[in-house]
């Protein structure tokens, strides 16, 4: 008897390694992405000391990504995608975050197999909350995309962050997750002693952060300007591609494409941290948006694929 293998025609808009664990096409439901909760590790429900407040983040939800001119725009293919959106609230760059300026999705999984490599795909588009008037795209801080991976030597995140706004002046320009050299454990939580996070952990949120988009969590990627389809309104979105592939064995990154340009990351290298009890094996995967300004911005994921090799 002859085997066929076919797979479903939403996968054409992707480029899957030869196994695709998860494909979650958000007309279907969450799919297991949801999000990022304190840890409620104590008594009458208290949550333990961070020094982020994980509790004000905005809602992670299904949308038909309803538009104040058009209705509802509905997702690239279908009625609904995953919208990850922030509260109206934002300090200035170089200061910690405003609680609630963050959204984030993740999805918790764990590693099979022994993959040599490890990808995640994703259709997305990007836009303020259409409440006044202006095109609005330097209200949108940053977004990102990043994998929380622990084998049985390390805890590490390897990820990718679009700078789009500082303090409301234009730069986009990609950044990759590394720790800059002579960081300290003080310096990953602002000046303050004690915190339970080690360099390179949590890097969305953690670390200093500087005037001109940098900061202790981020490296800018090699010729990494790009300027990304926004479109002349924020009532408008159009839907890009994503593709970032990790080389799990080897600890290091191998490349990203954005659009139609592929970034070659090859010989570089996440922060590697101690390992954490109870989470060898982890593959959580993690998308991330943030506000520049006291206004809503959401990200909208139509589906997204992740496989491995």
């Amino acid at each position: 008897m002859d085997r066929v293998l076919s797979y479903e025609r939403g996968l054409d808009k992707f480029k899957p390694l030869s196994r695709v664990v998860t494909y979650d096409d958000f007309d279907l439901g969450f799919n297991g992405w949801m999000d990022l909760t304190p840890n409620f590790v104590y008594d009458d429900y208290r949550s333990e000391t961070s020094g982020v407040d994980l509790e004000h983040w905005g809602p992670t939800m299904l949308s038909a990504a309803p538009m104040r001119f058009a209705a509802s725009h509905g997702s690239m293919e279908g009625t609904y995608s995953l919208k990850l959106t922030t509260r109206p609230v934002a300090n200035r760059y170089e200061e910690p975050l405003a609680p609630g300026s963050m959204g984030l999705a993740i999805k918790r999984l764990s590693n099979f197999e022994n993959p040599e490599k490890i990808q995640m795909e994703a259709w997305y588009a990007y836009t303020p909350q259409q409440d006044r008037l202006g095109i609005g795209e330097e209200d949108i801080r940053a977004f990102g995309f990043f994998f929380d991976l622990q084998d049985s030597e390390h805890r590490y995140m390897p990820g990718v962050r679009y700078v789009n706004s500082v303090n409301g002046k234009m730069l986009k320009k990609w950044q990759y997750m590394r720790v800059a050299d002579g960081v300290t454990h003080e310096n990953w939580h602002f000046g303050k002693k004690g915190g339970w996070q080690m360099p390179g952990i949590d890097s969305q949120w953690y670390g200093r952060r500087y005037p001109d988009g940098s900061g202790d969590a981020f490296q800018w990627v090699p010729d990494g300007e790009q300027d990304l389809l926004y479109n002349e309104t924020p009532d408008k979105i159009n839907w890009l591609y994503f593709r970032f592939t990790f080389d799990r064995r080897r600890r290091q990154y191998i490349e990203m494409q954005s659009m139609n340009r592929v970034f070659d990351l090859r010989g570089l290298q996440p922060t590697l941290g101690p390992r954490y009890r109870r989470i060898d094996n982890l593959v959580n995967p993690v998308f991330f948006v943030e506000a520049d300004t006291n206004r809503i911005v959401n990200l909208f994921l139509d589906s997204v694929v992740y496989s491995t090799k």
